[in-house]
């Protein structure tokens, strides 16, 4: 039997707000043996990073953690800092979600990962330097002797998570904690950080917790699994059965989650709302008197794209590939050489003043909408902002009967139009970010990642709200994603990009079941969904 590293008990999490005490935690319990791997889930707001947060010590300054975290026989929940450091960052390490938030945009990729070689084995620089470039080669991180120089802005988001684990690991950790590291990768590059890990698992005998809300991830590398749900855990047991005989109602709807249901294409009939023909956008890098001429880029390289009323194409590929290069210059937000024609119209060489009118017909999603949400503005300003643009003529008292009609068309009390953004869960802000689109009445959406960020349950509601608001309001939609089965449940036809062209398109069934560029093969294998069975 092998030995248990870390056993939790009774461990309790509470924040000190405004509005009184919120107990994120309430009396869990579980424990992780080595070499063994043991997933959490649950939604968004179920607990689950909270827990391991308190268990590292990590806790926000309003909150407080209670019970017991047994590292090899020693709590660490209230163990002085002094004591806790020798154990967290050598001991027990930890992944989080996005590494630009976790990685100095000041310091080298070098400097970061030898500090804690320095700190923790108490290495001279030379030796944690050779250190540091045996575990970005572990990672599979090309000259790795070069990289130690690169800023995190100049590394891939892959290459970024790799280095995330290379620092990780770099002190022979007892204990890996992975929290959500994978969400916001490429299917192709989350199935090499995923079997990386796993290798690495194997090499090292380490246990590892991986926090996740997708599925998919947890049958495929977890050996026991916890489900937590409103800071309890609800189900717990090995991943085979659990998946195979769920017992609680809401790991069966967490189960039942995946997007369902298809798209049928438009009629033949149905006339061409938005053409592109040729379309290829240049950018270009470096150049000056001294360094000779720029290095030109084609990030999109004569693609050409029709798009139907009411239909909806996807356009999957990897990061880099030029999806959303090419979504932006079809809307005229980049330049772009090649034929633009909207409704009929030639817009490849209109100035901005000429374009500002089909500004409301031409409307754009994001990926975070948190991000493209202002702080400073209630949800119903908002909504409203582009009515101030395109109609400026109607009255505040309209515009405000206008979005309340915008947030019952995309399922949100009217009431909450007064509420700022972040009083809002991930999925209503993404909510509030289709209604400020749709509220103009546009013919085209484009889609840019909506769902990437959401639990699975969200994903589902969101999805079945995009293709409710198409059938209503007679929209096409360019839908841009890397997870393939929202593009299967969103889409009546697919384009695969590659390297700024496309290498294959055709409906769901024919690319998805029976594809047959090896690229494509490639992304199908990598997406660990049953794509044949929707």
């Amino acid at each position: 039997m092998a030995e248990t590293i870390l056993e939790l008990k009774d461990m309790r999490v509470r924040f000190s707000t405004l509005d009184g005490a919120v107990d994120a935690v309430k009396g869990v319990g579980l424990h992780v043996k080595a070499g063994e791997t043991v997933a959490i889930v649950g939604e968004s707001g179920s607990g689950k990073s909270q827990l391991m947060m308190a268990t590292m010590g990590l806790l926000a300054s309003n909150g407080q953690a209670a019970g017991v975290a047994s590292y090899r026989g020693t709590n660490l929940v209230g163990l002085p800092k002094a004591e806790l450091n020798t154990i967290r960052g050598r001991k027990i390490t930890m992944i989080f979600q996005e590494p630009m938030t976790s990685l100095d945009p000041l310091y080298t990729i070098g400097d970061q990962l030898m500090e804690p070689i320095m700190h923790h084995q108490k290495l001279g620089a030379g030796a944690a330097r050779s250190r540091a470039i045996e575990m970005l080669k572990l990672v599979h991180i090309p000259e790795a002797g070069r990289r130690m120089g690169s800023y995190p802005y100049e590394m891939s988001g892959g290459q970024r998570q790799r280095v995330m684990i290379a620092m990780a690991l770099a002190n022979d950790p007892d204990l890996l904690i992975a929290d959500e590291p994978t969400t916001a990768l490429d299917v192709t590059i989350q199935a090499e950080i995923l079997e990386l890990m796993a290798g690495l698992q194997q090499r090292l005998g380490m246990g590892m917790v991986f926090i996740t809300h997708d599925l998919n991830i947890v049958k495929r590398i977890a050996h026991r699994v916890y489900v937590m749900r409103y800071g309890e855990v609800v189900e717990e047991g090995e991943t085979a059965a659990l998946f195979a005989h769920p017992r609680h109602p809401y790991t069966r709807a967490l189960l039942e989650a995946e997007p369902t249901g298809r798209k049928a294409p438009p009629p033949a009939t149905a006339p061409r709302i938005l053409d592109g023909t040729g379309v290829t956008v240049s950018f270009k890098i470096g150049g000056g008197f001294l360094s000779g001429p720029p290095i030109v880029l084609k990030a999109v390289d004569r693609v050409s794209v029709s798009l139907r009323q009411g239909q909806t194409i996807g356009v999957v590929g990897e990061s880099g590939s030029g999806k959303s290069t090419l979504a932006r210059a079809l809307l005229r937000l980049l330049p772009s050489e090649g034929a633009i024609r909207f409704d009929g119209r030639d817009i490849a060489r209109l100035d901005k003043e000429a374009m500002r009118p089909l500004r409301k017909e031409l409307q754009i999603v994001l990926q975070d909408p948190f991000g493209s949400l202002s702080p400073r503005m209630t949800a119903g300003q908002i909504v409203t902002e582009g009515l101030l643009v395109h109609e400026p003529s109607i009255s505040r008292r309209d515009r405000d009967l206008r979005a309340a009609r915008a947030f019952e068309e995309v399922q949100l009390d009217p009431l909450l139009r007064n509420r700022y953004p972040h009083e809002f869960s991930g999925g209503q802000r993404q909510r509030i970010a289709i209604a400020r689109a749709i509220i103009l009445k546009p013919k085209v959406v484009v889609l840019d990642e909506p769902t990437s960020a959401l639990d699975r349950q969200v994903q589902k509601q969101i999805i079945e709200l995009l293709r409710d608001l198409q059938s209503a309001n007679n929209l096409s939609y360019l839908f841009i994603s890397h997870d393939l089965a929202v593009v299967r449940a969103m889409a009546d036809h697919i384009m695969v990009m590659k390297n700024g062209v496309v290498v294959e398109q055709g409906s769901p069934d024919d690319v998805m079941d029976h594809p047959q560029d090896p690229y494509t093969q490639r992304l199908m294998k990598a997406a660990f969904v049953n794509t044949a069975n929707g």
